[in-house]
């Protein structure tokens, strides 16, 4: 299921959104026998049904819509009019009486919502387990994480089930899932989307995200939620910045594989590929950007999420998922002179960023540098999630804009990605980037039985 190919069908009046709503349903249904919890909150099939229909109608009556019958799903820290919101913890559960901005503009489209999907509780983690609603697997492995904390969306997307899904992203959870998975996953540049509707981890970093399976479908949607919303105060009006083909490869003993023997060489594989698009490769010191990564956990960043929980934290604590509240407790100790200090050194370091840009138009990194079984990360909860964060946590704090894509398999088929990383506003030149990657590394990836495995 490709989003651009069903909006280009129902337009075209050669098949009805309700055709496609309903191959939807049934892969719903099918894949509940694998992966029940992907969902937190699925509408009566009858209420998808009408929603489809109004989409006909509007074809019928001669609109043309970018997005006309293409299901998809929604991360259930997002609102959707009509549907709770629990992000994944069900003592916070409200009923959401309109929905998030970015909701509304897909609807407008002619998008058609399938239902929440599962998530670590209130987006904290990038590894799928911290949620009540059951643990997120791999499509690829079932022994292994999903990665998080987008858990649902990357696995309703990856199966098969809905064309594309947003998430959100604050340290990660856009990216790592989609690299976990196969997938292409992008985290615009902060405020570039409305967070109107978003349930907040870190508000000041918070990201909408998306995951599709293709970038052709990236491409389709990401005008659709690109707009200014005076209802959000972190929007910022919508501006395009072009890049040049000189893309940030960090120096070799800068790279942490956490102690995974096929990665390098799939990440090797990557950096030939990019030059083989044409791109010139330039050698880049990424330390202040890994400094910058651990600033938001060890920093007082961990408690803008205590700011966001603190009744919760103060009322019903057990209501909290033990790992998300051993995190968030953290934040009841950082002082403002705490904050103050990290905020002097942060604005260095989005001065060195600056430099860097300077010299080099993109940067590219492996996504994350491993997975893990999920045995495993359970029994190492805090450790092994923050090496998933190695090559992302930085790129919010530092107002960058950033694609994941699919950089291959390792032998026990878990999907390994890189990630092009890009100065804000350089959304739509890293598309075109990441295109010429993937035609240069696609023999590559399509060797992968699983890379169409939906």
């Amino acid at each position: 299921m490709r989003a651009a190919e069903i909006a280009a069908a129902v337009n075209a009046g050669k098949a009805s959104a309700t055709h496609f709503v309903e191959v939807s349903l049934n892969r719903i249904a099918a894949y509940d026998a694998v992966q029940p919890q992907a969902w937190i909150h699925r509408p009566n099939p009858e209420t998808v049904r009408a929603q489809a229909a109004e989409v006909d109608a509007r074809i019928a009556a001669g609109e043309t819509l970018p997005l006309a019958g293409v299901p998809f799903a929604v991360k259930d820290n997002i609102d959707v009019a009509g549907m709770p919101t629990t992000a994944a913890c069900p003592a916070f559960t409200y009923a959401a009486e309109r929905s998030a901005t970015v909701v509304d503009r897909l609807k407008a489209a002619g998008a058609v919502c399938m239902g929440k999907t599962n998530l670590d509780q209130f987006a904290t983690g990038l590894v799928g387990t911290r949620s009540p609603f059951g643990i997120c697997t791999s499509v690829l492995n079932e022994e292994h994480i999903s990665g998080g904390s987008s858990s649902g969306s990357a696995v309703a997307v990856a199966a098969g089930l809905v064309p594309f899904a947003l998430g959100t992203d604050t340290a990660g959870s856009g990216r790592v899932p989609a690299a976990l998975n196969g997938l292409v996953g992008l985290k615009p540049t902060k405020g570039r989307w409305s967070t109107q509707g978003l349930v907040p981890a870190c508000r000041s970093l918070d990201c909408i995200s998306l995951f599709a399976n293709d970038l052709a479908d990236i491409a389709l949607i990401e005008p659709v939620l690109a707009a200014f919303d005076a209802e959000d105060p972190y929007s910022r009006q919508t501006k395009d910045r072009a890049l040049g083909r000189r893309i940030g490869v960090p120096r070799p003993d800068q790279l942490n594989w956490c102690g995974d023997e096929e990665s390098p060489a799939l990440f090797d594989a990557a950096l030939k590929a990019i030059e083989g698009a044409g791109m010139e490769p330039v050698e880049s010191d990424i330390g202040f950007l890994q400094d910058t990564a651990a600033m938001l956990y060890q920093g007082p960043w961990v408690a803008e999420r205590t700011a966001a929980l603190s009744d919760l934290l103060r009322d019903d604590p057990s209501a909290l998922h033990p790992v998300v509240r051993a995190i968030v407790e953290q934040g009841l100790n950082v002082t403002a002179v705490d904050t103050f200090r990290a905020q002097y050194r942060l604005q260095t370091q989005i001065r060195r960023a600056a430099q860097m840009w300077d010299g080099i138009d993109a940067l590219v990194l492996p996504t994350a540098p491993t997975s893990y079984r999920i045995a495993d990360l359970l029994d190492d909860p805090i450790t092994l999630n923050s090496n998933l964060g190695l090559y992302t946590n930085f790129v919010n704090l530092l107002d960058m804009s950033a694609i994941a894509v699919p950089a291959g398999f390792r032998k026990d088929r878990t999907g390994f990605g890189i990630t092009l990383i890009g100065p804000a506003w350089a959304d739509a030149a890293l598309l075109k980037l990441a295109g010429d990657y993937l035609a240069a590394a696609e023999p590559a990836l399509s060797s992968f039985p699983d890379r169409e495995r939906a």
